[in-house]
Parts: C-alpha cells; sequence; structure tokens
C-alpha cells in the first residue's frame, strides 16, 4: 500500500511535466495571435495530419484594448477581467476550437496572464476587448473583481529598477503593469478559477506568462488548487503540463532552477546560443555543438521547453538578442529550428508569426509593436494559399516544407538515443538519432562531400529537407545507404538549403 501510495505521488509529481500530447507527437507550435477559428480548421487540415502534438494560443481572457499606437500586440498582455473574449473570438468560438483540435490528437495550451492587470497608463473605462469597465489608477476591475486589496503596492509601489533584487522582480511593477498579490487566497482561487474553467473546456496546459516575476512558492499555490484535465481527452487523474517563462540568461538575481519544482522552464540560452553558433559569431562553430543541451550549461533536459525563436525575442524584447534567428533570416533559421528538431535536448516549440514593416532607427525596430494582419483591428483570416504557404501577411513558418518535415523526424526518432557525430573541426556536422535519423549541415563557405555512417538500415531514403517521399519516389535528394551503415552526402555552401536528413519513415 505504501508503494502504491509512493507510486501515485510520483506519478503526481512528475505530471505537470508531461505535455500529454498523443503518442508519437513530440513538438507543439505557437500560432501568435491567431482567431480561434482558423486554429481549428489549422489543426483538421494540416497540424494532425502532420503530426504536431499542440498549439500554444494567444491569451484569451478579456484585454485593454490600445489605440495609440493602434492595436499592438502586446495589449494581449494587460489583462482587464478572465471572460473569454478577445480579438482571436469568444468563449463558444474558443470552446469549439479545443474540442475540434483534441479530437483530431492535437492539445491546445493557452498563455495565462495571470502576473498582473493592464498598466496604470490606460484611462479608465470600457476600453476592453469585451466592453467591462475598469479602473486602474483605483486598482478596480469590476468584471473580476479586484479592488486595491488584491495587488502589491504595500510592498512596492514603483517599478522594477534592480534585477538583481529578487524582491523588487517580484514584487513590483513590470513596465507600469499593476502587480496581483499572490500571497492572497482571494487572488490565487479567483486565477485558479479561471485556469479550472479553461482545463475543464479541455485544455492540456499552460504557458505561465511573466513567471520569473512571481514566487515560485505562490505559483505552486496556485497550481495546487488546479483540476486534472478533462477525462474526455486525458487519461484519469492527468495534471496539466505547466511551462513557465523565466528569462535567465545567467546574470541576474533569479534563477531557472527555482522553477523546477512547479513544471517545465523555458530556456531562453538555446536561441541566443544557437543563434551565434549558426551566425559564426564570437569565434562559435558548429563542431561545438558536440555536447548541446546541458553541456552548454542549460538545464536538465527533462525541465527544458527550448524554440530558436519567440514572439518576445524575434522583436527584440525579452532576451531578445542581436543572434536570435527568425524568419527574416530564412535560411539559416531553417537550419536553427532543423538541429532543434534533430537533437534529443528539450521539449520542442515551433514559431508561427506574422509579417510586420520593420523600420530600424539606431538599430532598434520602431515598429516592433504592430499588431496581427488586420482590418480596422479585427484579426485577419489564416488564408491557405495553392502552394500550401500562408497568405494575408500570415508568415507560418510550421508549414515550410522543412519544419514541418523536420517535426516529422523529430517523431521518428523519438526517445531514440544522440549517435554517430561527426565534424570537419568547423561548421559541417552530422549526426544521428540510434537508427532511426541522420542529419547533416554545412555551414561552412566551401562545399562538403564526405561518407559518413548514418547507423541506418541500407536502403534507399528521401532527403527530407529538399522534398517529400510521396507515392513510392523521391520529389527531392536522394539518399543511398550502404550494407555497413554508410552513405555518400554532397552539400554545396550556396545550396537553398545547406543541410540533409534522412529518417526511417523516408526510405523508399
Amino acid at each position: 500500500m505504501k508503494f502504491l501510495l509512493l507510486l501515485s505521488l510520483v506519478g503526481f509529481c512528475w505530471a505537470q511535466y508531461d505535455p500529454h500530447t498523443q503518442y508519437g507527437r513530440t513538438s507543439i507550435v505557437h500560432l501568435f495571435e491567431w482567431r480561434w477559428v482558423d486554429i481549428a480548421k489549422e489543426c483538421e487540415r494540416y497540424l494532425g495530419p502532420k503530426g504536431f502534438g499542440g498549439v500554444q494560443v494567444s491569451p484569451p481572457n478579456e484585454n485593454v484594448v490600445i489605440h495609440n499606437p493602434s492595436r499592438p500586440w502586446y495589449e494581449r498582455y494587460q489583462p482587464i477581467s478572465y471572460k473569454i473574449c478577445t480579438r482571436s473570438g469568444n468563449e463558444n468560438e474558443f470552446r469549439d476550437m479545443v474540442t475540434r483540435c483534441n479530437n483530431v490528437g492535437v492539445r491546445i495550451y493557452v498563455d495565462a496572464v495571470i502576473n498582473h492587470m493592464c498598466s496604470t497608463g490606460n484611462a479608465a473605462g470600457t476600453s476592453s476587448t469585451c466592453g467591462s469597465y475598469y479602473n486602474p489608477n483605483n486598482r478596480d476591475f469590476p468584471a473580476v473583481p479586484y479592488s486595491g486589496w488584491d495587488f502589491n503596492d504595500g510592498k512596492c509601489n514603483g517599478g522594477i529598477n534592480n534585477y538583481n533584487d529578487a524582491n523588487q522582480v517580484r514584487n513590483c511593477h513590470l513596465l507600469g503593469l499593476l502587480d496581483l498579490a499572490l500571497e492572497k487566497d482571494y487572488v490565487r482561487t479567483t486565477i485558479a478559477d479561471y485556469m479550472n474553467n479553461l482545463i475543464d473546456i479541455g485544455v492540456a496546459g499552460f504557458r505561465l506568462d511573466a513567471a520569473k516575476h512571481m514566487w515560485p512558492g505562490d505559483i505552486k499555490a496556485i497550481l495546487n488548487k488546479l483540476h486534472n484535465l478533462n477525462t474526455k481527452w486525458f487519461s484519469q487523474g492527468s495534471r496539466p503540463f505547466i511551462f513557465q517563462e523565466v528569462i535567465d540568461l545567467g546574470n541576474e538575481a533569479i534563477k531557472s532552477n527555482e522553477y523546477f519544482g512547479n513544471g517545465r522552464v523555458t530556456e531562453f540560452k538555446f536561441g541566443a546560443k544557437l543563434g551565434t553558433v549558426i551566425r559564426k559569431w564570437n569565434g562559435e562553430k558548429m563542431a561545438y555543438l558536440k555536447n548541446w543541451g546541458e553541456g552548454w550549461g542549460m538545464m536538465p533536459t527533462d525541465r527544458a521547453l527550448v524554440f530558436v525563436d519567440n514572439h518576445d525575442n524575434q522583436r527584440g524584447h525579452g532576451a531578445g538578442g542581436a543572434s536570435i534567428l527568425t524568419f527574416w533570416d530564412a535560411r539559416l533559421y531553417k537550419m536553427a529550428v532543423g538541429f532543434m528538431l534533430a537533437h534529443p535536448y528539450g521539449f520542442t516549440r515551433v514559431m508561427s508569426s506574422y509579417r510586420w514593416d520593420r523600420r530600424f532607427e539606431n538599430g532598434k525596430d520602431v515598429n516592433d509593436w504592430i499588431g496581427p494582419p488586420n482590418n480596422n483591428g479585427a484579426i485577419k483570416e489564416v488564408t491557405i494559399n495553392a502552394d500550401t504557404t500562408c497568405g494575408n501577411g500570415w508568415v507560418c513558418e510550421h508549414r515550410w516544407r522543412q519544419i514541418r518535415n523536420m517535426v516529422a523526424f523529430r517523431n521518428v526518432v523519438q526517445s531514440q538515443p544522440f549517435a554517430n557525430w561527426w565534424d570537419n573541426g568547423s561548421n559541417q556536422v552530422a549526426f544521428g538519432r540510434g537508427n532511426r535519423g541522420f542529419i547533416v549541415f554545412n555551414n561552412d563557405d566551401w562545399s562538403l562531400s564526405a561518407r559518413l555512417q548514418t547507423g541506418l538500415p541500407a536502403g534507399t531514403y528521401c532527403d527530407v529537407i529538399s522534398g517529400d517521399k510521396i507515392n513510392g519516389s523521391c520529389t527531392g535528394i536522394k539518399v543511398q545507404v550502404s550494407g555497413d551503415g554508410t552513405a555518400q552526402f554532397s552539400i554545396s555552401n550556396s545550396a537553398e538549403d545547406p543541410f540533409i536528413a534522412i529518417h526511417a519513415e523516408s526510405k523508399l
């Protein structure tokens, strides 16, 4: 009996690290600022059939409407209430999306903004996505309701001036946003009620926005109030998947490992360091990636949620150093995402963006505020072109062949060991995943030609970067693996995509 109790406790403790993706699905995608109706369609027509495990959605609760500048993306991070009512859609559309996505095996993870309410810079009124009244200067949010008792003003009335003071970071106002008093049971219960409503609808978990600005113990107290996942789609006793936004590049008071007890944590070193290597800055070389992951000072793999870029740092915010690769650097970006998806480290999230008019002044993009493609504030439909790319200003990196096929590659090689590393001492590298997959990169300024041990069974394989395997033949490069597991690889330094990937299911 004691043993069974211990097992159930261990299961409970580990549950928040499990994304609850359907078996064989290993990556999620952030469909940033998409409408719920478009996400529902995308789950059915693309994400489900292509093996994506889930979608991180933008915050679904009522937020302030900002007109100056006109409807910026960051208004979504200024809550007014916990009504499910935003420019992505209403509660009925949200429920329909969750149901339809779950029914095709694609999970929904909500970006939960629970550290704060809107900024004091907003005037009192009803300029909100559901028309609720609010008065930030009086700390009055009747649609919740929150009042002056529910904020951290007694501990800290101003902004954060010193990121080496953990008390300031967690008690003061982040960018003028009203900091909630998460040590109060009323506030914890109110937030848990919002999250439980979403869990009961069928979401699989949450990204906790600004987790670094909350005390880990306060987060834990809220998580302890959460329901188990909906048994219509999840096994009995399943706990919500939690991943916490903690920017820790190693030079501040707050450390990622303080949050491991609550769930996974966003590993911001991953994209910053990988970008530096792929760009070949500071003398970095891909050959140095042999011990990628913990060997590079990153958190344990079973605690890490990893990504090449996210909605903040692709705009230069939030650990947004110049090294971050994005869709604007498409050739290098595809290599970085390919490396991430082939490598066993961490739980992977792919970014899916929209374009905006970039305008640089003194090295800074002054248009980094621009919201999603819209008509007078109403988000535009995500249209699909004949070649399966997206229109209407949506980038849809998750639909790029190279990225979509690497999501499939990760599914095929799941739980296989890192193997058969090769490098030329510079920026030509290769590695395998057991006997299920192999990938080769040429990021040098000269061509690659080498016979490499793939670890794969003999046969003809389709390279899934240059093409697809369709009706028993390859639309791209063919790779011949010999009986001894070796294959000849040639990659020009001027190739559109200077990498090749083969796996068990791309074999003819």
